[in-house]
């Protein structure tokens, strides 16, 4: 039936690759991701630590 989870889809618990398998540091969120230079951020916590971080804005 549908909405029935069988024995094998309950044990994924942990992606690899792909957008859902890495998490921001601070928050826990897995989508807006600023994965570049390891920082791995998302992008909302990035705009509040970028400058403690030590990132400038271009103005």
């Amino acid at each position: 039936m549908a909405g029935e989870q069988t024995g094998n889809e309950t044990q994924k618990s942990t992606r690899k690759f792909g957008r859902g398998a890495h998490e921001c540091q601070m928050c826990g969120r897995k989508q807006g991701l600023v994965r570049r230079y390891n920082i791995f951020l998302c992008r909302q916590c990035f705009r509040e630590w970028a400058r403690k971080i030590g990132f400038k804005k271009m103005d």
